[in-house]
């Protein structure tokens, strides 16, 4: 009964969690834990991890006092066997704040998907939840073994839920986990979108195997023949991890299906690719026209990895160009446009996300079509 009405005011703490303010809110101990959380390969736009603490300490905030009891009483509710409610399950998810609690909360979703299989669940999905609460919590191992157990299949529907987990892995080192939820996205049947993508070559790339680039090159000959979008950074997986495995025909193929090539990691990408098909005099090229002698301070001058210009003096040693690849790499030194970034580094570094479209001030009343005289007449 004591759990039934705590339940009662599941949905309007959800529902509130989005108007109440953050700050001044605290839960000792638990924030320093969500502080510097890494991604490594998506951004805060697709893990939205920030988002998902503000609401768990909006819940938090409005449920005080009862959390112990809460989680407690549903240990008692799951070795009862009664019948698991769909804001009941919300609420659990959004009070949990250790592996302990993480516990109850699988348990209270195996419990949920066996009396709820053959029904929708509706709009809400279960799955980021839980595993923004594994990434938070740093389970996962968690989190894999759920999402690629055989008795929940159907209860992870959506790609998100895939990709969080195998990011989670990725930044763990994990790459064999991560290949393994790959898989058993495939044979569950959920579509793969771009991020999945980036992360599957992002795992064939760190696992460097044949195997794995066997498994890379399927992928990509499947994409490209289903249309499926496939983003720059995938690509650029896979050019590195074709150069890993010395196939250069390959990386220079998958290099000039890139479309917009001007990044910082395209051009390193091409300058290897070069060097190691012998060109070395267009490798020179692609180095002396980065060379921005008048550029004014505030243009973002183009950066070389030092890796990569290793490379190419390696490639151009005892041969005629020698001296000339020693100048340019000299000059771009002097300049600041050597870094110490490696492929790799700039490969796994985490994308930025979307930038959030500027205001412009409008000049026109959207009620009366007429001009505005003044901002302060603006509806």
């Amino acid at each position: 009964m004591a759990l039934a009405r705590i339940g009662t005011c599941c949905r309007s703490l959800v529902r509130e969690s989005f108007r109440v303010a953050i700050c001044g809110v605290s839960q000792p101990g638990w924030i320093e834990r969500c502080v510097g959380a890494k991604r490594h390969l998506l951004s805060e736009d697709v893990i939205k991890l920030q988002n998902f603490q503000q609401r768990k300490l909006a819940v938090a905030h409005l449920a005080s006092g009862s959390k112990g009891n809460y989680i407690e009483l549903f240990r008692e509710k799951l070795q009862k066997n009664e019948l698991i409610l769909k804001d009941e399950l919300k609420l659990l998810l959004h009070l949990c704040q250790s592996a302990d609690d993480m516990v109850i909360a699988r348990d209270a979703i195996y419990r949920y998907h066996a009396e709820n299989h053959n029904m929708m669940y509706g709009d809400f999905k279960f799955g980021p939840v839980f595993m923004r609460l594994c990434y938070e919590l740093g389970l996962e191992e968690l989190a894999a073994a759920t999402i690629t157990d055989e008795r929940i299949k159907g209860f992870f529907t959506d790609s998100t839920s895939f990709n969080i987990a195998m990011d989670m892995l990725f930044t763990k080192g994990s790459y064999e986990d991560a290949l393994e939820v790959l898989r058993s996205m495939r044979n569950q049947g959920v579509p793969f979108n771009k991020d999945t993508f980036t992360l599957a070559f992002g795992t064939c790339y760190k696992l460097n195997t044949p195997e794995s680039y066997r498994i890379c090159s399927a992928l990509m000959e499947e994409g490209q023949t289903k249309e499926h979008l496939i983003p720059r950074h995938a690509y650029c997986f896979a050019v590195a991890l074709a150069l890993r495995q010395n196939d250069i025909e390959n990386a220079q193929s998958l290099y000039s299906q890139i479309m917009s090539t001007d990044s910082r990691l395209c051009q390193n990408l091409k300058v290897v690719i070069l060097a190691n098909s012998g060109a070395v005099t267009d490798a020179i090229s692609v180095l002396s026209a980065a060379l921005l002698p008048k550029s004014p301070s505030f243009v973002r001058k183009p950066q070389f990895s030092q890796e990569v210009v290793d490379v190419l003096r390696l490639q151009s040693e005892d041969q005629p160009h020698m001296m000339k690849v020693e100048q340019v790499v000299t000059q771009l030194e002097q300049a600041n446009q050597i870094t110490q970034w490696t492929i790799d580094d700039m490969l796994c570094h985490t994308p930025t996300g979307k930038r959030k479209p500027i205001m412009v001030e409008r000049k026109i009343s959207r009620r009366t079509l007429m001009p505005l005289q003044h901002t302060l007449l603006s509806e």
